[in-house]
Formats: structure tokens, sequence, C-alpha cells
């Protein structure tokens, strides 16, 4: 028997997914998680086989707990399913040790086959996101501008990141125009965040 926790705020959908693999004979789910942190404790304490989480959840997202029980090198492996279609999510999530990669509107039985195969020790990516990210919309973005975006993510101005990075005010604004243009963003927010969406930063 495959023991699962499962990890979602919304607690019809997890009622919902719980009861369509309560009906596969060889799947058991264990016990349902509100939140990143609460689906930890679940994993610390009880070692399920596998844990499906969604991404975006209350105290931590599904990428904090898939990274977070990667460090602490829990035996559960990992399913994501969400409806973030985005390669982005689907590399951070690969270098957060997830195993599995599913979309919401996937057929129940699709998502039990992923579950058996994950357990068994391989990989389960949703088909449409696997190929999209088999072509991967390749990194435009130079490592400086890599750095520079990162900290106007974080709200810092041209002075502050000059100053972190040991640069002229002038050269922190020529590589964020550089990176607005690379990625036909509107602004440095609007680059930073679709940098972070494409797992570039």
């Amino acid at each position: 028997m495959i023991r699962i926790i499962i990890a979602e705020d919304q607690a019809m959908v997890s009622g919902a997914l719980a009861a369509l693999l309560g009906m596969e004979h060889d799947l058991q789910v264990v016990g349902q998680a509100k939140n990143g942190q609460e689906a930890l404790n679940y994993c610390q304490q009880d070692t399920p086989d596998i844990l499906i989480t969604d991404i975006e959840m209350p105290v931590m997202t599904g990428l904090e707990l898939a990274a977070a029980i990667q460090e602490q090198k829990l035996a559960c492996k990992v399913i994501m399913l969400t409806t973030f279609a985005r390669t982005g999510y689907l590399r951070r999530a690969l270098a957060s040790g997830v195993r599995g990669y599913m979309l919401k509107d996937a057929p129940a039985e699709t998502l039990a086959q992923a579950i058996r195969t994950v357990h068994m020790g391989g990989k389960a990516i949703a088909p449409e996101l696997a190929i999209e990210s088999w072509g991967g919309s390749q990194d435009p973005l130079s490592e400086r501008e890599r750095q520079v975006l990162r900290l106007a993510g974080t709200g810092s101005t041209s002075a502050e990141i000059a100053r972190l990075m040991f640069l002229s005010e002038g050269t922190v604004r020529n590589y964020l125009s550089e990176a607005i243009s690379k990625l036909n963003a509107k602004n440095r927010v609007e680059a930073y965040r679709m940098a972070r969406d494409e797992g570039w930063l």
C-alpha cells in the first residue's frame, strides 16, 4: 500500500482528491495538511511514501516544503499538483528535489499512475510541460543582470544595488535596462517577476 499525504489549502479540493485516490486499491491517504508547515510536520513524524502538494500555500509554499524535505533527507517523495503550467515553476520544483509535477486538470487515473511511477523511483511530469521544458526557452540574462534583477526584486534602489555590488549607479541602471529590454518587460519589477517565473533567478 502506498501511503500518501495531501498538502492543499482548499479543503474541498483536498477532500475530493483524497476520495478519488482512496478508490485505488493500492493507494491510501493517511493525512491532509492545510499548509506547508503542517505537511512538513506530517512527513517528519509519519514518514509517508508520497507527498502531494500544491505550490501556493500559506505559511510555507510547496517549493519551500519540497526544499525542506530534500534538505532534511526525509524519505517521502514529492509530487507537485498545481494549476501553474509554467516551465519556470517546473525547473524550480525539480531543483527542489520534486519527483513529479502534474496539473490539477489531469484525470484522476493519470495522477494515480504518476504516484506509482514516483513510488517506484521514476519521475512523472505533465506531458505538455515535459515537451515545453525540453524545448526550453533559453535564459537570455548575463550573471550580472541576474544579480542586479534579484536585488531589484527585493525593492532595492539603484543606489543601494550599486553599493552592494561595488558598481556605479550608471552601470546598475545599464544592467537593469538591458535585462528589461531582453525580457520585453515594462519595468524592473515586471522583469524580475518574469525571470523568477521562468526559473532564471
